[in-house]
């Protein structure tokens, strides 16, 4: 159930992001559904191998470099789903840091509120 609620009150975000930013679009709530679930699936496995890969720039980076990490990720989603387009690596990078933002949001009330 939790995760459930938070899938889509990550749509919901996205749908936010899109909204509030416009380098990112998203046409429908079922599109931002799929690009939830694909972010978070790239997040869950590509996210690691990354992150595991570059950890000598982002360690000298002091962890900067987790930025471009999540921009990637948000950009091979918006690559690979069509109703999700993300204009470029710049609007990539300041759309996952606003869907970041609503993330740890989201987290906070699913658990407070929900799952106590």
């Amino acid at each position: 159930m939790k995760l459930i609620v938070k899938w889509l009150l990550s749509a919901a975000a996205l749908l936010c992001v899109a909204y509030l930013y416009q380098g990112v679009s998203v046409s429908s709530f079922g599109a931002a559904l799929l690009a939830a679930f694909v972010i978070g699936l790239f997040n869950m496995v590509l996210r690691p191998v990354l992150v595991l890969l570059t950890l000598p720039v982002t360690l000298v980076t002091l962890g900067l470099f987790l930025f471009v990490i999540n921009a990637l990720m948000f950009w091979f989603a918006a690559g690979v789903l069509d109703g999700f387009y993300v204009r470029s690596f710049g609007a990539a990078l300041l759309g996952s840091l606003i869907y970041s933002a609503f993330g740890i949001v989201i987290d906070s009330a699913v658990e407070r509120l929900l799952f106590k």
